[in-house]
């Protein structure tokens, strides 16, 4: 049955709306990014005037943004591999085996995605300056610091996530895996996980963006050499002056890595790959 003529337009009209509604202000933002500063903090025009290319160029000088890059890079990298392979293990063993306190882990660890981060930031301050002052290993103030305390919002949700999608996961895979010789470890790896890929790169995704865009925890349990982008950013701001145009510019750059995993994950996004795995 086809659509009525009017049903088009109006997905096209609606549909052409969103997109524009989405576009506008990645526009402002390229277009800010190209301007002298001048032009920024003057009357907005929507086709600049000057173009330009030394805010990014500056962006590099201003602030010290490429250590800011790296050690969100290495802090966001190493939570994310972490919250993967501790999940994998996790979900596993609540999807498969059955346990005393099973129940109990499964509500528990979904139960603290209810609670505000901003709850645990005291806590978390004075275990890292105690643990510090008891051992001598400095985790406030550090990349190992910063990496657990990510651990901690984004590990409940992945195992939970991943949970699910073993469950969907046909059981006649392991059974499989096992008559023909390979044990419970050999099984995961070789069969299940693959079959899963999707849900385990979407647990990587949500474990990468929550480190990599997240400010409270990073504002406070960083210091000058540890601080991430997320943090940094607020840098292009002085008590002289606030350098918008270079606020855009490194807004981009630092886009960059976060759109391009998307673009070359997403077609792993789709889940139920499944179907005929069964031998």
């Amino acid at each position: 049955m086809a659509a009525p003529p009017s049903f088009l337009w109006t997905r096209r009209v609606f549909l052409t709306l969103l997109t524009g509604f989405v576009l506008l202000p990645v526009y402002v933002m390229v277009s800010s990014s190209l301007k002298p500063l001048e032009d920024v903090t003057g009357t907005f025009r929507w086709l600049p005037t000057a173009l330009t290319i030394r805010p990014y160029i500056d962006i590099w000088s201003t602030v010290p943004l490429a250590r800011y890059f790296v050690n969100s890079l290495v802090v966001a990298g190493v939570a994310t591999v972490c919250s993967v392979v501790i999940a994998v293990f996790a979900a596993y063993a609540v999807s498969r085996y059955d346990f005393r306190g099973k129940r109990v882990f499964s509500v528990t660890v979904l139960s603290t995605q209810m609670f505000p981060g901003i709850l645990f930031l005291l806590p978390l301050f004075l275990i890292y300056v105690n643990i510090g002052n008891a051992t001598g290993i400095a985790l406030f103030g550090s990349r190992g610091g910063l990496i657990l305390t990510y651990l901690t919002f984004s590990l409940p949700f992945s195992i939970w996530m991943l949970i699910g999608y073993f469950d969907s996961v046909p059981r006649d895979l392991d059974e499989a895996a096992l008559v023909d010789g390979c044990g419970p470890l050999k099984a995961l790896f070789r069969v299940v996980v693959p079959a899963a890929i999707p849900g385990i790169v979407a647990v990587a995704v949500y474990a990468f963006m929550t480190a990599w865009g997240e400010v409270l925890f990073a504002s406070v349990m960083t210091n000058d050499t540890t601080r991430t982008l997320a943090v940094g950013l607020q840098g292009y701001s002085t008590q002289n002056d606030v350098y918008w145009n270079q606020i855009m510019a490194a807004s981009l750059v630092v886009s960059v890595p976060v759109v391009a995993g998307f673009l070359l994950l997403q077609r792993y996004l789709v889940a139920g790959l499944t179907a005929g795995a069964v031998k």
